[in-house]
């Protein structure tokens, strides 16, 4: 019996590329419905179980979606919906690729947050004041997680980015917060992590871009170091 997969994967990777395609052509507009499954095969000379194969995909991106009884439509093509498979990766690391990632969020989160400081409105201040205080009011690890992850996300999303707000949040799970915090706080290490969130916010309460940078760049590499010394837990 010939084994015909890899045919197979080489024609559906044709029409997701051509699919894509379209979109970026402009041929297919965010929100528009997709021809059915049988026209698009017919255009583009491919078969339907191709095509099949290929909306699925393309769906399983955020690049489509199906709505219930009324076929298949391009999406919003927004950072946040494109870039959800993102995160996926991040919650199935481990060990060293684990660390790879952490870096990437070491590089690109102490830029979002000085932006942010020169960006950031009162009523953001305010918000992400509330979000420190509930920290610091929180006895149990998962209410400190919320506080805490909707601390970092607004202010990422303070520097008026959605992409880097998409990837930053991609980068820092709510189960990758959860193991950290619990590991801090077996190390009793709790106080030192709140210290770093108030140093975060008090550059971005005096709108000083590069003291907004240097605290977040402090506190995601000791993340960081805190993983390395750990790193056995993880794989």
């Amino acid at each position: 019996m010939t084994d015909d997969s890899g045919g197979r994967t080489t024609v559906t990777h044709r029409a997701i590329e051509e699919i894509k395609h379209k979109i970026a052509a402009g041929e297919l507009a965010p929100g528009q419905r997709l021809p059915t499954e049988r026209d698009l095969a017919t255009e583009l000379g491919l078969s339907r179980s191709s095509m099949r194969e290929a909306i699925r995909a393309l769906t399983v991106m955020g690049v489509l979606e199906a709505r219930h009884g009324a076929g298949i439509y391009v999406t919003r093509l927004e950072p946040k919906d494109l870039l959800e498979t993102f995160g996926v990766v991040a919650e199935i690391s481990r060990g060293s690729s684990l660390v790879d990632l952490l870096q990437i969020r070491r590089i690109l989160e102490p830029a979002a947050t000085a932006i942010a400081a020169a960006r950031i409105d009162e009523a953001t201040l305010e918000t992400v004041r509330s979000h420190l205080d509930r920290m610091a009011a929180c006895e149990r690890v998962e209410d400190i997680i919320a506080a805490d992850l909707a601390f970092h996300q607004t202010i990422v999303g303070a520097a008026g980015n959605p992409a880097l707000e998409a990837i930053v949040a991609g980068l820092s799970t709510r189960t990758f917060r959860a193991r950290v915090w619990r590991g801090h706080r077996d190390a009793g290490a709790l106080g030192r992590m709140r210290l770093e969130h108030e140093r975060i916010y008090r550059a971005l309460l005096a709108r000083d871009p590069e003291a907004a940078r240097a605290a977040a760049s402090v506190h995601v590499s000791e993340v960081e170091d805190w993983l390395r010394s750990n790193i056995g837990e993880w794989d």
